[in-house]
């Protein structure tokens, strides 16, 4: 082994020490448990051959020629879980797309469809299907200003779906999240194919954003072993971390507590600002949504303790849909965990933001009804 190999695998064998054992992961409560925590560096070398599971899975990625979903399609291409990789879009540009990211010298096999007579084609056998598709957003729009037309776009896929692959495990990242898992989840009842298990808004964004940013302000080295679980929905106010379940426990002022609610909860903002309108946030959305998927197909394989945050259909609050803590399993969501013990804070915040969240949701249902 040359001393560069050799290196690359000490680094995994040292991420992996810090992955908590799942058996022992299994025992603990879902505010104990990390998040998913083998992170895009530790899959990546696997599938270089160092360690990591063989593949076995088909990925579609829904969108694949836009600005998440180019390096989407690239993380997911590098992921050793992943035999078959198919890459859709309307943009004809995607058939490039598919070549490019088949260069990279990995197992999964990868091919390019276009339009909505190959739709079928690409669902047919996957089992996961990731959906970024549509517009992005721009200075002084909300997530909730892209509904028109992206409500539309995950109506549409999700009839594919609910035809082809009724059975695949289904991320949402297509915005407004708070609304566009009911449209995919209303679809998919009205084709009678509806699973809670399998239908998961992806929220992990604001989860690697809350670790960074506390990382940051506390002085940890390692963002990777920063714990925050990150509640409520995906915009704006309904985006919640529960600050007062970090791990490593560590405290926190009044003054530190709104300045960090505030910089997660408007994270993409800040990017869409900085971009000053030639983009949102692209490339954090794309790791973030790999690195979920990731947890999913580890869930798949029968991996057990995997823990991650999700918005998905849910008893924690009055709202029917609403993220927390879920453990992944082969089925999707094995488990769906409430809010745990919240500061006083916090539950200001959660009472404060729950009406907004139930009207995006019945918002994103009435789309089907109308």
């Amino acid at each position: 082994m040359s001393n560069a190999v050799g290196a690359a695998a000490r680094r995994v064998g040292a991420l992996r020490a810090q992955v908590v054992d799942p058996a022992s992961s299994s025992r603990q409560t879902p505010q104990e448990a990390p998040s998913a925590r083998v992170g895009l560096v530790d899959w990546f070398f696997g599938a270089s051959g160092i360690g990591g599971k063989r593949a076995s899975f088909t990925v579609a990625v829904l969108g694949a020629a836009g600005g998440i979903g180019q390096t989407l399609s690239a993380f997911i291409k590098a992921n050793p879980k992943v035999a078959e990789l198919r890459l859709y879009d309307v943009a004809p540009v995607v058939r490039g797309v598919a070549a490019d990211v088949s260069h990279v010298n990995t197992r999964a096999k990868v091919s390019g469809y276009v339009g909505d007579d190959e739709l079928e084609a690409c669902l047919r056998g996957c089992d996961l299907v990731i959906i970024p598709a549509g517009v992005p957003r721009k200075p002084g729009m909300s997530r909730d200003d892209l509904f028109g037309v992206n409500a539309g776009i995950v109506r549409t896929l999700c009839e594919g779906v609910a035809k082809t692959c009724p059975n695949a495990i289904v991320n949402i990242i297509s915005n407004p999240v708070n609304s566009t898992v009911p449209i995919a989840a209303e679809v998919f009842k009205n084709h009678g194919c509806y699973d809670a298990r399998k239908l998961l808004g992806v929220t992990h964004l604001d989860v690697m954003r809350a670790k960074t940013f506390v990382a940051a302000a506390k002085g940890f080295d390692d963002p990777t072993l920063v714990d925050v679980p990150v509640i409520g929905g995906h915009a704006g106010t309904t985006i919640l971390p529960l600050l007062s379940q970090t791990t490593p426990r560590c405290s926190f002022t009044p003054e530190e507590v709104s300045a960090l609610t505030s910089r997660i909860q408007n994270g993409g903002t800040e990017v869409v600002e900085a971009k000053g309108g030639a983009g949102s946030a692209t490339l954090s959305m794309a790791a973030a949504a790999a690195e979920f998927a990731d947890a999913c197909l580890r869930g798949l394989s029968g991996e057990s303790g995997i823990w991650a945050c999700a918005y998905v259909e849910s008893k924690a609050t009055r709202a029917p849909f609403f993220a927390t803590k879920v453990l992944l399993g082969r089925n999707g969501v094995e488990r769906v965990a409430g809010t745990g013990t919240l500061s006083s804070y916090e539950k200001r915040a959660l009472e404060s933001m729950l009406p907004e969240l139930e009207a995006s949701i019945k918002k994103g249902i009435n789309f089907l009804h109308s």
